[in-house]
């Protein structure tokens, strides 16, 4: 039996099972069926943005956490399994097949949704069968062959005569490297890197844009502030993909109910704030702080003294406060 090729390795199943959680339980909170699930973590089933946040929610992990890196433990176990899989599929012919089957529907001048249709398959079934993942079964054949107006046994000797000749060798090989391309991009030495392969350089950017990292939690009168992005929320529209952004959750009581409880405070790093704004008053300078620096951080509205000199006013009790960024509030999302 033909094997679907792995499009999306992952750590997943590793996260998963690192918290305690039993397939059954990730399905019921992803919504999503258990069969599903079993297919995205064996990697052979894609993920939308959405699922993939989603599960990042469920799991508690980053997003980052989910793709695997060529310094993963795993890595070389996917890389195997892949070339496994991708190894039986040649065996078998299917590879074969579905590149004859692809060249034939070209050389009709049918789209793939059109030639699906003419054969009374679903566009996913045939799209498989096409690229060498699926079998085709006896009552499929001579439906496939008419819908391209032949008879069996010409679709197939017409197959073998392209692959005898040599045409074929060029689809077949673009199979194979656009599965290499997911297990090794750029380089057939660098290991695994979803970062950079076509599928998972697509889903981990596009979904990476949505979000938003949760730079400051309240603590006692003040926010702790930590360039972190490992918690992370979407990112209201407006504001979808632009890097400078982060959140802050606000200690509404110090801000005299300015901002109700609930919400999230979204500043730019990338914008300065001036007097009349609403900002993230930090007391460390925020380009020089890594992941592991902790600074305090407050919402304060922006004002200037009679000398012209900025300060940050907090409401409640009133208080004066001098940091070294201030960054300026674009907006303010209640949970």
């Amino acid at each position: 039996m033909a094997q679907e090729e792995i499009i999306f390795p992952n750590n997943i199943r590793n996260i998963r099972l690192a918290n305690g959680m039993k397939m059954t339980e990730l399905a019921r909170q992803a919504n999503l069926s258990l069969s599903a699930v079993s297919k995205i973590e064996k990697g052979v089933r894609r993920l939308n943005q959405k699922q993939l946040l989603n599960i990042c929610n469920i799991l508690g992990c980053k997003l980052s956490d989910i793709f695997i890196k060529e310094s993963d433990d795993v890595a070389g176990q996917w890389q195997n399994e892949i070339k496994r899989r991708l190894n039986d599929n040649e065996d078998s012919g299917l590879k074969i097949f579905g590149s004859g089957l692809r060249k034939i529907r070209q050389q009709s001048g049918k789209t793939i949704a059109q030639a699906a249709k003419d054969a009374g398959m679903t566009l996913s079934v045939y799209h498989k069968i096409e690229v060498g993942q699926r079998e085709i079964y006896q009552n499929e054949i001579e439906p496939l062959a008419k819908s391209f107006s032949y008879t069996v046994g010409d679709m197939f000797d017409k197959i073998a005569a392209m692959y005898k000749s040599g045409e074929l060798n060029k689809q077949i090989n673009k199979v194979k490297e656009r599965v290499k391309s997911v297990l090794i991009p750029g380089s057939p030495l660098s290991g695994i890197d979803m970062h950079s392969s076509l599928y998972g350089a697509k889903l981990y950017d596009s979904a990476r844009k949505k979000l938003v990292p949760v730079f400051g939690t309240p603590s006692g009168k003040s926010i702790t502030f930590k360039k972190s992005d490992k918690t992370m929320i979407v990112a209201p529209m407006p504001l979808e993909g632009h890097k400078g952004i982060y959140a802050v959750i606000p200690n509404s009581k110090r801000l005299g109910g300015f901002i109700p409880e609930k919400s999230y405070v979204f500043a730019d790093a990338d914008t300065p704030a001036a007097v009349g704004d609403l900002a993230v008053c930090i007391d460390t300078d925020f380009n020089s702080m890594d992941s592991n620096d902790v600074a305090t951080a407050q919402i304060v509205s922006v004002r200037q003294d009679s000398r012209g000199k900025i300060y940050g006013q907090i409401a409640s009790p009133e208080e004066k406060i001098i940091g070294k960024n201030m960054h300026k509030v674009v907006m303010i999302v209640m949970e």
